[in-house]
């Protein structure tokens, strides 16, 4: 797998997407009555989210984010009514249309990671458990605060949560324990299709304002000297799990500029050169987002004031594929908040 066949497919992916689309409909003439236009546009969006995320696995050399990516769309789609067959359907014609349009050379490049789906489409579920696990620190307190959002109830979730930190549950692991896991889940119960896009804005905007009341425990640490740059990339707008990341080196003494979502990758180089970061940290939510953090890296690189600055990178893709970090140049990568401040120092410090 190869950086070039990305770029192949990211350069020709309008144009596969619609064939995608033509072969499907034209296989499958049912398809015309039972979705209707609306259907058919949404035959090409798919399509075209199957090319991002192919591209992200040829990028990122590595078969499981391609295979994760269909594990999730199975999930997705079930619960629309879009059965394995259909998927499987998609999944073979995206890869005639790919081989189709490739060079010969390119062929079993382009290929492998739709062939290591197909492989395992029928032993991947079409639904999920609950992530929030019962036995894990805060249980109760996650699965309360989550209800209370789920009904509407803002104002008795806030105060559960600070009843619990006035009570002298740390703030870190209500960060842990509580917004990581209840974040994960508000994002299965979209997946699955039991809360609308407005519920899990809803719930995240909740969990944003109640971060914001716990500033006074987050800012109480004694200063180290020592500034991070905490940032999405351009085109990813879920800021959350970077947005904590950057709360625990606060709580860790650290000075931190939390830049937030969809930041454009030169206002980020400028903001490390002029802020003088001893440290960068960047998430990406799904793979398609690994290209841009790619991007920033080479910027960073490319300019002599923040070349050596030290970029640790988290999120999905990063946890699902443990040397992706390697490859795409990163200094380190972090599972979690907790774990970014300790791989943090150690990258600044070499404690």
């Amino acid at each position: 797998m190869s950086a070039e066949g990305a770029a192949w497919l990211i350069e020709r992916a309008p144009a596969l997407a619609a064939r995608v689309t033509d072969l499907q409909y034209a296989r499958r003439p049912e398809l015309a009555q039972r979705w209707g236009d609306a259907g058919r546009q949404r035959c090409e969006e798919d399509a075209r989210h199957h090319l991002d995320y192919l591209a992200s696995a040829l990028r990122g050399a590595s078969e499981a984010l391609f295979v994760r990516y269909v594990e999730w769309a199975k999930v997705l789609l079930a619960a629309y009514g879009v059965g394995a067959d259909d998927l499987r359907l998609n999944l073979e014609i995206l890869r005639e249309a790919v081989l189709e349009a490739a060079e010969e050379a390119d062929g079993a490049t382009l290929r492998a990671p739709i062939d290591a789906a197909l492989a395992q489409l029928d032993d991947m579920p079409s639904s999920l458990p609950s992530l929030i696990d019962p036995s894990a620190p805060h249980a109760g307190l996650a699965r309360r605060y989550l209800d209370a959002m789920l009904a509407g109830e803002r104002r008795r979730a806030m105060e559960m949560v600070m009843d619990a930190v006035k009570g002298g549950a740390p703030v870190r692991e209500i960060y842990l324990h509580v917004f990581a896991p209840v974040q994960h889940e508000i994002g299965r119960l979209w997946q699955e299709n039991e809360i609308s896009v407005a519920t899990e804005h809803y719930c995240t905007a909740i969990t944003q304002l109640v971060i914001s009341q716990l500033y006074p425990w987050v800012f109480a640490g004694e200063r180290r000297g020592r500034t991070l740059v905490a940032t999405c990339i351009e085109g990813d707008l879920h800021e959350l799990g970077v947005r904590m990341v950057a709360d625990f080196f606060e709580m860790d003494g650290w000075d931190t500029i939390y830049l937030g979502a969809n930041v454009p990758l030169r206002s980020i180089v400028d903001t490390v050169e002029e802020k003088g970061a001893d440290l960068v940290a960047v998430s990406a939510t799904i793979s398609k987002h690994t290209g841009g953090i790619a991007s920033l890296l080479e910027a960073l690189r490319a300019r002599p004031a923040t070349r050596d600055v030290p970029v640790l990178v988290g999120g999905y893709p990063f946890n699902l594929e443990p040397e992706l970090w390697r490859r795409l140049g990163a200094s380190g990568h972090a599972r979690d908040a907790e774990e970014a401040v300790s791989i943090g120092r150690r990258l600044v410090e070499g404690a």
